[in-house]
């Protein structure tokens, strides 16, 4: 059960989610949408923001085709030894790719790595297969937009945020993404560790919404051209995919086009709003495909569906579906649409 009213004790949880040799940043923890839209004037996050904007590009070998693909941030830090990257990974590795170079993790780090795992899951730079295809990965993140993999350790000759920070607070249907020790604090206790977002939290979480969709559609805008295709895996029903859909594709993936604020309703903008028919993000996996997946799971387990759900929700290794092997199919299919 996490911690709601007591803060030192909140802070303490955080620090859990951050693996050795990285230490938690406490001023980098955010556990309502008022604490991300404070962030963004965040020396760390607000040097970051301008930095992916603004400066960065990308760097990779020569490829006949290149992927952009983004995938979600986790609570674990670094993403890469999180379960989900791991699996998620793991597959890209199994079906022939590659590192680039050998920019990985810290030894510390590898020498924990499950040796289920190959070491290669840990590599942070850009993969490749024989074919010449080239999957560069990102990761989107809330507070910092997108962070590139090759970036979540340092930039700019300084330690990356992506390493030191938490930020569960614009998760509502978790009922713990407030801070009641605000003063602008708005959201009310419904039991002993469930709150209700007031109209001050659901504000908040707009603008920081529209705030990460446009700097996700900067730089994808800015450095876009240089690849073939845009990938998306993030998790249905979940604040990511939000983030990167645009106003027509938002009730085909069951997903809010705006939240009520007092009278008001304030709209929802995703960078696909922002970005050129050309430039558009891919969302993957759609909704059909993962009720196949479901069904496909049942099969494999040799079960029924509502089973399979109970294994599908959890992912199959207390990550999110997006690490399942039946999901995972769809994706290296995007991947590789004439394989």
């Amino acid at each position: 059960m996490v911690t709601i009213i007591d803060r030192d004790q909140r802070f303490l949880e955080s620090s859990q989610k951050i693996e050795s040799p990285f230490q938690l940043d406490p001023t980098l923890c955010l556990y309502s949408p008022q604490d991300n839209v404070d962030s963004l004037a965040h020396p760390r996050i607000a040097a970051w923001i301008d930095f992916v904007r603004k400066e960065y590009e990308p760097k990779f070998p020569k490829a006949k085709r290149r992927v952009l693909l983004f995938m979600p941030c986790t609570k674990t830090k670094p993403y890469p030894f999180s379960s989900e990257h791991k699996a998620i990974n793991q597959r890209l590795i199994d079906s022939g790719f590659r590192p680039t170079s050998r920019q990985y993790l810290p030894q510390e780090l590898q020498a924990r790595l499950e040796p289920s795992f190959s070491q290669e899951v840990l590599n942070l730079s850009p993969l490749i297969d024989d074919e010449g295809l080239l999957i560069h990965r990102m990761v989107i993140s809330e507070p910092m937009g997108v962070v590139p993999y090759e970036h979540i350790v340092e930039y700019r000759g300084q330690p990356s945020p992506a390493t030191a920070y938490d930020d569960p607070g614009l998760f509502e249907k978790r009922g713990n993404a407030v801070s009641p020790w605000r003063t602008d604090s708005t959201a009310t206790a419904v039991s002993a560790n469930r709150w209700k977002w007031g109209d001050e939290e659901r504000r908040a979480y707009v603008v920081m919404h529209n705030a990460m969709a446009e700097a996700v559609a900067t730089v994808v805008a800015r450095i876009g051209h240089n690849y073939d295709d845009i990938v998306s895996w993030v998790a249905p029903g979940l604040t990511h995919r939000s983030f990167v859909i645009g106003r027509s594709e938002r009730s085909a993936n069951n997903v809010a086009a705006s939240r009520k604020v007092g009278t008001t309703r304030l709209e929802l903008i995703g960078a696909n709003d922002h970005l050129p028919e050309g430039q558009k993000i891919t969302c993957l996996p759609t909704p059909e495909q993962c009720k196949e997946a479901v069904e496909r799971l049942a099969e494999r387990l040799g079960t029924d569906l509502t089973h399979a759900y109970g294994v599908y929700a959890r992912g199959g290794a207390n990550a999110t579906p997006l690490a399942l092997p039946e999901l995972l199919d769809d994706l290296m299919a995007r991947l590789r649409p004439t394989a």
